[in-house]
């Protein structure tokens, strides 16, 4: 069973930066998928960045791409979401998720990955 630990949010004011982490355990980190989802308050949670096992695909929707980049590093069993010149609409609670290596591709939808952490706050101030 995969645990999944999610770290470094907090309040940040608008074009600033932060730096998400999510440190997996209890099974082979190598062997699946990784992304990140938000949920803002009211709203369904949705798909900000996918990486492939390999770190080799890498997959953003368009409300992100240019200023999130998520990476990992497998030997630290640990994935990232850099996140850069903030907006207030990103204000959310985040969320690591873990799929399956059934796809070439990262997936962008919830039912594409089995394991999800508990969630850190990001607020961006106006």
């Amino acid at each position: 069973q995969l645990q999944l630990v999610e770290s470094g949010g907090g309040l940040v004011q608008a074009g600033g930066s932060l730096r998400l982490s999510c440190v997996a355990s209890g099974s082979t980190f190598s062997n699946y998928h990784m992304a990140w989802f938000r949920q803002a308050a009211g709203k369904e949670r949705e798909f900000v960045g996918g990486i492939t096992w390999s770190g080799i695909r890498i997959a953003y929707p368009d409300s992100v791409k240019g200023r999130f980049t998520i990476s990992r590093d497998n030997a630290k069993n640990t994935v990232y979401l850099q996140m850069n010149s903030l907006k207030p609409e990103d204000t959310a609670v985040y969320y690591c998720a873990a799929g399956s290596r059934r796809r070439t591709i990262p997936g962008r939808t919830l039912s594409d990955y089995d394991y999800w952490g508990q969630g850190t706050q990001v607020t961006v101030s106006s």
